[in-house]
């Protein structure tokens, strides 16, 4: 639904009007009270009547017969289209924004004070997850012969993870054989993904079949067999912030189903992979949830990934009641993703 053509401009300012005094108080909005707040002195009777259309055309729903009205999702979204690209941080607010951040050098480290610091700013949970690829960096593989088609394979991430594997090959490979492939994957894939690696092997396995073909084939045998899996390594998932959202006595059941959900972090990072694509440069606005997670409908979710140059290392964002600070929300969701890129590139050239 496109709105604007449909109430007017005098509507969406009243509209912008409604929606500001529900996120600020919490409680249906009358005429009388917008009445006493406008700017050009229109009438309870005048404000009524608009908000009457803009009842019909959906973007306002009233609870009770004699109470005031209160935002629909469409309204939501409608006041979101009008702040996109308006709102901005202080200065203030920014210097606070990378004090937290100070002397952070890592993915993790980064990811879990965004949580934080998204909590404090948007009295929401704070969500920040970080991908597979992250922890699975390679420093360092090494391949071992315990016995006939019997191989130990030992993989360090650059994240200090030791990951080991016992495989069995369908011929039996000496440790000559594994001393190279070892050193062919360490001297070409050093601070590669796991996941890239993999495919960068697949490939070369293809193409090359000549000066390396004995290599190759123990590679091959090793590769087949899992020894470069990246399966095992759990997501870093943060989430913070939960306390925000007990304090709201409003619709105590939709908390309740809210918080189960974050107990279980693993539904909060499919969440975010379901709405926030690594290919989308802006931040992303969601009223209401209920494709992902169907007692969500209630809640919003801002979010934007989180790239180091071309390369998205994760995704962060703020999950709430749809009555969330739109406007500190997502200019700090677009904010710390930006100063993600900037301090992780800087301490990598750092290294």
């Amino acid at each position: 639904m496109s709105p604007s053509p449909q109430i007017g401009l005098r509507g969406k300012e009243i509209l912008t009007a409604i929606v500001q005094t529900y996120i600020a108080t919490g409680e249906p909005v009358g005429s009388r009270t917008l009445a006493r707040e406008s700017r050009e002195r229109l009438s309870a009777a005048t404000i009524r009547n608009v908000m009457s259309d803009l009842t019909e055309a959906g973007f306002l729903e009233q609870p009770h017969t004699s109470a005031g009205r209160v935002p629909t999702a469409e309204a939501y979204r409608y006041y979101v289209e009008q702040i996109s690209g308006k709102a901005v941080l202080s200065r203030g607010e920014q210097e606070k924004i990378e004090d937290s951040f100070h002397g952070v050098s890592d993915v993790e480290d980064f990811m879990e004070r965004t949580s934080h610091v998204l909590s404090l700013i948007s009295s929401g949970v704070g969500v920040a997850v970080t991908l597979n690829v992250t922890n699975n960096t390679l420093e360092h593989i090494y391949f071992s012969r315990l016995g006939d088609q019997k191989i130990l394979a030992v993989v360090v991430t650059k994240s200090g993870v030791v990951k080991d594997r016992v495989l069995r090959v369908a011929h039996d490979l000496s440790q000559g054989d594994l001393d190279l492939a070892a050193n062919y994957i360490n001297e070409n894939f050093r601070g590669w993904s796991m996941e890239k690696l993999r495919t960068e092997v697949a490939h070369r396995l293809e193409e090359t079949r000549s000066e390396y073909d004995r290599m190759m084939r123990s590679v091959e045998q090793l590769y087949r067999q899992g020894a470069l899996s990246a399966d095992e390594t759990p997501q870093g998932i943060y989430v913070e912030g939960v306390s925000n959202l007990v304090g709201d006595q409003q619709d105590r059941e939709r908390l309740r189903q809210l918080l189960k959900t974050l107990e279980e972090k693993q539904r909060v990072a499919e969440l975010l992979a379901a709405y926030v694509d690594a290919q989308q440069e802006a931040v992303r606005v969601v009223i209401g949830l209920e494709d992902a997670v169907p007692h969500m409908r209630n809640f919003v979710l801002i979010g934007a990934p989180a790239r180091v140059g071309n390369e998205v290392m994760g995704s962060l964002a703020v999950l709430g009641p749809t009555r969330i600070d739109y406007e500190h929300s997502i200019t700090a969701v677009s904010y710390i993703a930006r100063l993600f890129d900037r301090i992780l590139n800087q301490a990598e050239e750092s290294k």
